[in-house]
């Protein structure tokens, strides 16, 4: 029962972010009259992304690799001292942290924290957070989520879209009650000739 209660905090605090990328592609493919399928489809070919639903699955295996290592805080300090990116961390809009990171970390934390792989991932996680400022966002929950429940690879990504599916039918609803055509207007800021 505690696992699928992660699960469904998980969904929860997945499903919805404002505007995001795949969240304003849903919104105009239901602005021109598309589908709800046909919306969905927008939404997780631009979820698919590296820069987006993409960081769960490298947020996942950060997790997995700090899971692994002999001393997960020395990999952590390694990772930070070599410059490497550290995904699932930092997300501009919290400077002060990712709430649905921290809550969903927590539960994990509270309910897994207790098995290995899940507490080594843990104290490398925060030796990273310690060593950059920088908080775990959603993704790295998902990430740690996946590796407590030993869920496959892959299945990070496929939990947030599924989360986010039900969230872009709501924006598909609203987005069609609403009407008119979304068409943001361009301006050309280049070269100019002479």
């Amino acid at each position: 029962e505690a696992e699928a209660d992660l699960l469904r905090a998980a969904l929860v605090l997945a499903a919805d972010h404002e505007l995001n990328a795949s969240t304003f592609a849903v919104r105009v493919a239901a602005s021109t009259g598309a589908t709800p399928h046909q919306a969905v489809q927008a939404g997780l070919a631009t979820l698919s992304g590296p820069r987006h639903g993409g960081l769960a699955e490298r947020a996942a295996a950060l997790m997995a690799q700090l899971a692994a290592a002999d001393d997960p805080v020395r990999a952590a300090a390694d990772l930070v001292a070599r410059g490497d990116p550290s995904p699932g961390f930092g997300l501009p809009l919290y400077p002060a942290g990712d709430p649905r990171g921290r809550d969903l970390v927590g539960r994990i934390g509270a309910a897994l924290g207790r098995r290995d792989r899940v507490a080594r991932a843990l104290s490398g996680l925060r030796a990273v957070e310690a060593a950059t400022g920088e908080q775990a966002t959603i993704d790295t929950g998902l990430g740690l989520l996946v590796l407590g429940l030993g869920l496959p690879p892959g299945s990070a990504l496929g939990l947030f879209a599924l989360a986010r599916t039900a969230g872009w039918i709501g924006h598909y609803m609203e987005q069609r009650s609403a009407g008119g055509l979304i068409r943001p207007r361009a301006r050309y800021v280049g070269l100019h000739p002479g």
